[in-house]
């Protein structure tokens, strides 16, 4: 089935009718409907976050969302009581606090209340949100679940330390690094203009509009994001960097040596074999790159990543949810091929171990991780 759609160079034209056509040649058209609710968009975005267009952030990098909660309560002082909540919490995969503030276009507070609205939230949560508070509110959301807080994490972002991964928001927190987003069915020139103006000006926080309109028909409901703010202007200012092979090897093999880079350069070649169809996914960072090894069968299975500090960690917490490594007997198998290679410091109740390049250093060891590396794919794909 194909989609056909009319659009203009600034995106889809307001009225412009979305055509979904079959493989019978039946021609099915979509046509624009506003939300019954601003409530509905903000469920929406609670129970799909891809629709926040975080590949419309960073084609090679694309954002990835962890919900930390709904209506996240932000205090005007220290120890005080909470004064405002913001619509949506969300961190990122670089641990990056995102705002999301949403608002149908028939509200007239889009066009300039939302605006101081958001930097009051904005300015005040970077200085009386303790990151205790944050992870506690997560974990608050997971259990509501009935899931694990590190679970969730895994499965949103990959291959994370939880550690690391808390100390790099309070990093972002007290550095001002946050993104403001504002969601509407349709995003008015006015408020256009400003986002993108805020966005250029603003450093080091992000300012984007995310434009999110629906279309309906036959049975059938589409919902089309159009990111807004992301100029060629904001990003030389903000000096956001999309990582690739040649830039993220130059800067391991700059900080940890030959060897390493090596290492990696190696593990890279590896990834592409036709066999294990893995995916290769970079991060994003000003200072600090990345990439992981995904695996898709039934989801999505990240099985390691590795960072220009010259560390891998595998994503064994992550691993461990899911088919087949949630069966205790393959779990203890798992760690027991880890630790081959390892020299046994991979413990059971390990749940993101880190393993230095460094240490995958001689050729036999290598082959022996990637080996292991190879066992863990075909475990997960039944093969």
């Amino acid at each position: 089935m194909g989609t056909i759609n009319g659009s203009t160079s600034g995106g889809m034209a307001r009225g412009a009718g979305i055509y979904l056509l079959h493989d019978d040649g039946q021609l099915v058209q979509l046509a624009e409907r506003a939300y019954d609710s601003e409530a509905i968009l903000q469920e929406l975005i609670a129970s799909y976050p891809s629709i926040l267009a975080g590949d419309q952030m960073g084609r090679q990098t694309p954002r990835r969302w962890l919900l930390i909660c709904r209506e996240m309560a932000v205090p005007s002082e220290e120890n005080g009581a909470d004064r405002w909540a913001v619509d949506h919490l969300f961190l990122d995969q670089d641990a990056v606090p995102t705002l999301v503030e949403v608002k149908r276009s028939n509200d007239t507070r889009i066009r300039r209340e939302v605006v101081g609205q958001m930097l009051d939230y904005a300015a005040n949560a970077i200085v009386y949100w303790p990151v205790e508070r944050l992870r506690a509110t997560f974990e608050t959301t997971c259990r509501q679940q009935g899931r694990e807080p590190e679970e969730v994490l895994g499965e949103a972002l990959g291959a994370v330390d939880p550690e690391q991964f808390w100390l790099r928001v309070r990093t972002n927190l007290q550095a001002g690094r946050v993104r403001l987003i504002f969601v509407a069915d349709a995003i008015p020139q006015e408020l256009q203009r400003v986002i993108e103006f805020l966005n250029v000006q603003m450093d080091p926080a992000q300012v984007l509009g995310v434009e999110i309109r629906q279309f309906v028909g036959s049975g059938l409901k589409t919902l089309v994001p159009r990111l807004i703010g992301m100029t060629a202007e904001a990003e030389q200012r903000k000096g956001l960097r999309s990582w690739d092979e040649t830039s993220f090897l130059d800067a391991l093999e700059s900080r940890c040596g030959a060897d390493s880079a090596r290492v990696a350069r190696e593990i890279l070649e590896w990834l592409p074999s036709e066999s294990l169809s893995l995916r290769l996914s970079w991060g994003a960072g000003k200072q600090d790159g990345s990439f992981s090894a995904v695996v898709e069968q039934s989801g999505r299975h990240t099985l390691f990543t590795v960072y220009t500090s010259g560390k891998l960690y595998i994503a064994l917490d992550a691993l461990r949810s899911r088919t087949p490594f949630n069966d205790e007997r393959a779990s203890r198998e798992l760690v027991r091929r880890l630790n081959e290679f390892a020299g046994g410091s991979i413990r059971e109740d390990a749940k993101y171990p880190p393993i230095p390049l460094s240490a995958l250093g001689s050729k036999a060891t290598l082959q022996q991780f990637l080996g292991t590396l190879d066992w863990i794919v075909r475990q997960i794909r039944g093969t």
